[in-house]
């Protein structure tokens, strides 16, 4: 459990997948909606959202060309709420949110 722990607060350390956590409270995005709202490089976030899904906070799913990400971890949602920076999300595909 530790281990767990340490894993996600570790991933969410770094500013730039804070941010894409966050902007991930709201539902699934496109990576080609996410990589301008982190004023990044498609492919810097491209290597973020791999650390992410590496961690376990993210999955991600393909549309055609298109991959979507979405919280997969009920407890990254949990630590935003008890920060006062969830609110309600209406598309969350976490275990417990569902």
């Amino acid at each position: 459990m530790v281990d767990e722990t340490l894993k996600i607060i570790k991933a969410l350390s770094d500013e730039t997948r804070l941010k894409i956590v966050k902007f991930l409270l709201n539902g699934e995005k496109c990576v080609c909606e996410i990589f301008p709202h982190v004023k990044r490089t498609q492919s810097t976030t491209s290597i973020q959202l791999g650390k992410l899904e590496k961690s376990g906070i993210l999955k991600s799913r393909r549309e055609g060309k298109k991959i979507f990400y979405f919280i997969s971890d009920l407890r990254v949602c949990n630590i935003f709420e008890s920060l006062g920076s969830r609110k309600k999300i209406k598309k969350c595909r976490c275990e417990g949110c569902r």
